[in-house]
C-alpha cells in the first residue's frame, strides 16, 4: 500500500469528493477533549489533522506517523503555510503494521480516515498495540466512513463505499476491499465509546473513544 502517488492531489481530491464534511468530522471534538500533553497521529497524510492539533493544544508534544514520505512532506507544507512551528512535532516515516510505539503515553490519539485501510486481520494485530500506548483516562478520536444500518442511506453509502475501495485499490494497492467496524477491538483493548456524530446521510461518523483501563 502507498499513497505516494496521490500526495500531492490529495487534499483537492478530498475537497472534490466531499467540500469541508471529511475535515469536520476530524475537529468535531478538539474543542471539548482535556488538553493533552502527548499526541500520536496515524495515517495522517496531508497534515490537516496536525495544523489543528497545533493550533488548539499548543504546549503538546506531537508524533505524525505515515507509511508516505510524501505525505509527511506535505504535512511539513501545511505547518509552514500556516506559521506553525515543527520543533514539537516528530515525523516517523513508518509502516504502522511494523512500527512500534515508544514508551511514552499518549493522552490523544487521532486516526482520521485511516483504520478504513486495513483488513481484519490487520486491524486485529494493530489496534490493541496502538491502545497499548495510551495513557490512563486517554482518548482516541476516530472518524470514518461507515454503512447505515437501512434504507436508502445504506444503499447510498454501500455504493459510495465500493467506489472508493476500487479506486485506492487501483491506486494505491490497499490490501482492504470492505469496511470493517473497530468497535469491538476498540472495546477489547479497553476502550469505551464517550460520544459519536454522523452525518452525510449516515456516510461519515466522529468518534470519541476513552481509554479506562
Amino acid at each position: 500500500m502507498s499513497f505516494d502517488n496521490l500526495a500531492p492531489y490529495y487534499r483537492w481530491m478530498e475537497f472534490i469528493f466531499a467540500g469541508g464534511k471529511m475535515h469536520c468530522c476530524r475537529t468535531a471534538f478538539l474543542d471539548q477533549i482535556p488538553q493533552p500533553k502527548n499526541i500520536l497521529l496515524l495515517g495522517e497524510g496531508h497534515g490537516r489533522s496536525l495544523v489543528e492539533c497545533c493550533r488548539r493544544f499548543a504546549d503538546a508534544q506531537i508524533t505524525c506517523v505515515d507509511a508516505s514520505e510524501p505525505m509527511l512532506a506535505q504535512a511539513r507544507r501545511q505547518l509552514a503555510r500556516h506559521n506553525l512551528k515543527t520543533s514539537r512535532v516528530e515525523f516517523i516515516h513508518a509502516d504502522i503494521l511494523n512500527w512500534l510505539p515508544s514508551v511514552k503515553t499518549y493522552d490523544l490519539i487521532v486516526t482520521n480516515f485511516f483504520l478504513d485501510c486495513f483488513t481484519p486481520e490487520q486491524l486485529e494485530q494493530m489496534i490493541p498495540r496502538i491502545a497499548g500506548s495510551s495513557a490512563r483516562n486517554g482518548n482516541w478520536l476516530v472518524s470514518d466512513f461507515q454503512m447505515p444500518s437501512t434504507g436508502l442511506q445504506r444503499i447510498r453509502s454501500r455504493l459510495i463505499i465500493w467506489m472508493l475501495y476500487v479506486f485506492f485499490r487501483l491506486t494505491t494497492r490497499l490490501a482492504a476491499h470492505e469496511l470493517i467496524k473497530p468497535d469491538s477491538l476498540l472495546e477489547k483493548a479497553g476502550f469505551t465509546l464517550h460520544h459519536r456524530i454522523e452525518n452525510e446521510w449516515g456516510l461519515l461518523h466522529s468518534d470519541w473513544w476513552q481509554n479506562k483501563i
